[in-house]
């Protein structure tokens, strides 16, 4: 039996390592999953005269675990996304591929919670591939300026996704109150 004790500090790493798995917090991310995202009529490109159109859902993420001191992960969030481009006298469509990164790193509070801590993506750190259909299409890509619009906008509504209590609820894992239910179990019952 004393063969396999350990000291504090290892069994609280330890802990931390079998606590906070990529599984456990990939489950956490996908609580955005099927979330849908509608913008617009939003006005783009010089004098924002043309007019963007997007609808979509957030997809399931993927990650893995990137760092150990903080227990952290690199997580990517598809975001797939249907536009239409209104120029007033015709419409474009196009297919766009968003990924947004996440960095997601899990902390020791001192009344023995686990705080898990999202860093919101910037708009620059935000990925879109734009397909468009036909040549004019992809003429109108480079026009309209819609994959830094698209950026900013995803970025944004992930943000803000982030702060709504859902998920704000599931960033807190009170590991002490948990302990104490466990040990109000524990002896004779009346």
């Amino acid at each position: 039996m004393a063969d396999d004790l350990i000291d504090y500090r290892a069994w609280g790493v330890e802990f931390f390592h079998r606590a906070v798995t990529e599984e456990r917090v990939l489950r956490g991310v996908n609580a955005l999953s099927g979330r849908p995202i509608d913008f617009g009529p939003m006005g783009v490109g010089p004098g924002r005269l043309v007019k963007v159109t997007a609808t979509g859902q957030i997809g399931t993420a993927t990650g893995q675990r990137i760092g150990d001191e903080p227990v952290s992960f690199h997580v990517t969030l598809p975001v797939p996304l249907e536009l239409v481009i209104d120029l007033g006298m015709d419409k474009h469509r196009f297919h766009a591929d968003i990924e947004v990164p996440l960095v997601i790193a899990a902390h020791a509070r001192e009344d023995l919670a686990i705080v898990i801590d999202i860093t919101p993506p910037t708009a620059t750190q935000v990925k879109v591939g734009l397909q468009a259909q036909g040549l004019r299409a992809q003429l109108m890509q480079v026009v309209a300026g819609v994959e830094g619009e698209l950026k900013r906008f995803v970025a944004k509504y992930v943000t803000k996704e982030l702060t709504k209590p859902y998920l704000r609820d599931v960033t807190v894992i009170d590991v002490g109150a948990a302990v104490e239910r466990a040990a109000r179990g524990v002896g004779p019952t009346a």
